[in-house]
């Protein structure tokens, strides 16, 4: 708002002057015109009067000429006080609307709407730093699992994406650099219901910065950022309590899953997908020898998750700085280089280049060569999804999927992270059983994951637990309809977190403890009726006993009265 006020001030100080000495010199002559009253008597008019007359001549009321008809002296000073005050407006009138015009305004108007939209959010909100291809699907993924956003963009192309995008959840976009404090501040990262930030633009440095602007400024918040280079990832880490994810080592640890526990990828991906999408296919890789097309560092964290599964490669890359003496030096478009680095001997093909178009042609030229190989394939550009469809891959990396999946798994449901690595420990066959028993509650669509905790806080937790622990809470009564018992509640919990211990797949009938937590997969809709289960003692006592106490003092006092006579009597 100051900035409205500086700028309208400034902009606006000459109009304002020129129509204020403007009404001043019309009153003062009008004052001094000479006038004559209905007895012939010389007068003037008052300065009151003479205020008041130009006032309604301003507002073109006209409540004619008050309190005697004029002289002509002051008929002709009105007639020049119309035109001077009329050139007065014009030029104050001109001037306010070039103001809003003026791109200062403009910006300076924006970034007032933008706060007071950010200061009338209540629900926990995450704030994303650049809009582009993996900033736009992960506003729409935490918009659909039901998270407002505040979008920070520092190019108006990018961030007029969002102005044509319908958000269920209330949503704020400031065209600002989001390493400068106050953007940040503007934002609400100091704010008690943001839950994160997400650092998303195209240069590491820049995310970089964010980070450690979000970091000073609010030490507690979850901040998330996404780096490539080792410089910026080493600087993040140095600093702590920063999350940093690299995509090209993420896909390459998922091309690792897909060589060694392709079913555990599978419900990897369908856990920290979006609800209600397609579930994700089965993709299994297969072992021996591959061909990498493009060994920048998306190229080399692929050859490493080879490497560490115990497979050989052979790399083209036409940057010999790239290449190495490992590799070769080429393009991987001609079939010469691929035949050199063995494709005629190769299970699979990585397409890594950065030009879709070249990924492309590489897909095709191998395919001559040998027909029969798992093709993974790398798209850049969220414009050119036809081209990689076209290739008709095994495996698809795009960067802003990627993403979308670790900020909704790290940032919003970080149990959820915790169940996956201790996924990963398990055998392959493990994982196939608990993708059929989510299937059973949810059908082939993605489930929505959420955590519960058991907060002594809680009025329905703290009479369960503490006051009155009989019989024992368990996991059979929060997947119960609170309304209807006998109905079960479509989810199925994944992960119970208690007395430091994880307990993977838990049983219904384990009982709970004060400060348990618990992972969840089901239908939408079912996390609302488990806290609202949590929150109220009535409910807790039903799902318990069967029987609804009375929600009113006098009930429970009459229900008291008749639990003593009984006991009288007995």
């Amino acid at each position: 708002m100051s900035d409205i006020l500086t700028l309208t001030l400034r902009r606006l100080r000459a109009p304002f002057i020129t129509l204020i000495s403007v009404y001043a010199i019309a009153i003062f002559g009008l004052v001094l015109m000479p006038g004559v009253d209905p007895h012939g008597n010389p007068w003037k008019l008052s300065l009151f009067d003479a205020f008041y007359i130009m006032s309604y001549t301003a507002t073109t009321i006209g409540f004619g000429e008050v309190p005697y008809p004029f002289s002509y002296a002051q008929r002709l000073w009105m007639t020049v006080s119309i035109y001077i005050t009329v050139i007065g407006w014009a030029y104050t009138l001109g001037s306010i609307f070039a103001l809003t015009r003026h791109p200062a305004f403009r910006i300076a108007l924006g970034r007032f709407r933008f706060e007071g939209r950010v200061r009338r959010m209540t629900d926990p909100f995450y704030v994303v730093c650049g809009y582009g291809q993996s900033g736009r699907r992960l506003v729409a993924a935490l918009d659909e699992i039901g998270y407002a956003t505040v979008v920070l963009e520092i190019e108006p192309d990018r961030a007029r994406a969002h102005l044509v995008r319908d958000t269920r959840q209330p949503s704020a976009l400031l065209i600002a650099d989001a390493r400068a404090p106050d953007v940040l501040e503007a934002a609400g990262i100091r704010m008690p219901n943001c839950a994160g930030l997400v650092a998303l633009t195209r240069d590491d440095q820049v995310n970089q910065a964010i980070a450690i602007g979000a970091r000073v400024l609010a030490r507690e918040l979850p901040v998330l950022a996404r780096v490539k280079s080792p410089g910026a990832r080493e600087m993040l880490e140095a600093i702590g309590n920063v999350i940093v994810v690299n995509p090209f080592e993420t896909f390459a640890f998922n091309l690792g899953l897909a060589l060694a526990q392709p079913d555990t990828l599978r419900l990897e991906d369908w856990l920290t997908g979006v609800p209600g999408a397609k579930p994700p296919p089965h993709i299994e890789a297969p072992s021996g020898h591959w061909v990498i097309a493009g060994y920048g560092r998306f190229g080399h964290c692929a050859g490493q998750a080879l490497l560490a599964a115990g497979l050989s490669y052979k790399a083209i890359d036409i940057d010999p700085a790239s290449c190495g003496e490992e590799g070769i030096l080429g393009t991987a478009l001609a079939e010469e280089r691929l035949r050199q680095a063995g494709i005629d001997d190769a299970c699979g093909l990585i397409a890594g280049t950065d030009i879709d178009v070249n990924n492309l042609a590489v897909v095709n030229t191998s395919r001559r060569a040998k027909r029969k190989l798992f093709v993974v394939i790398r798209q850049n550009e969220v414009g050119n999804r036809s081209l990689i469809a076209a290739a008709r891959a095994d495996m698809e990396f795009v960067q802003s999927a990627v993403m979308t999946n670790e900020c909704l798994q790290l940032l919003t449901t970080p149990l959820l992270n915790r169940f996956l690595m201790l996924a990963r420990k398990q055998p392959n066959v493990w994982a196939v059983g608990v993708a059929g028993r989510v299937r059973d509650v949810v059908g082939d669509v993605v489930p929505h994951v959420w955590a519960i905790t058991c907060d002594p806080d809680l009025l329905g937790v703290r009479h369960a637990l503490v006051e009155s622990p009989e019989p024992a809470l368990t996991l059979f009564h929060l997947l119960a309809d609170p309304d209807d018992r006998r109905r079960r509640l479509n989810a199925v919990p994944l992960l119970l977190l208690t007395s430091g211990r994880d307990v993977l797949l838990p049983d219904e009938q384990t009982p709970l403890r004060s400060g348990d937590r618990i992972l969840f997969a089901g239908e939408g809709g079912v996390e609302g009726l488990q806290r609202r289960t949590l929150t109220d003692d009535v409910a807790i006592d039903y799902l318990r006993t069967g029987h609804e106490p009375s929600r009113t003092w006098l009930g429970r006092l009459l229900a008291g009265a008749r639990g003593t006579a009984q006991a009288k009597t007995s």
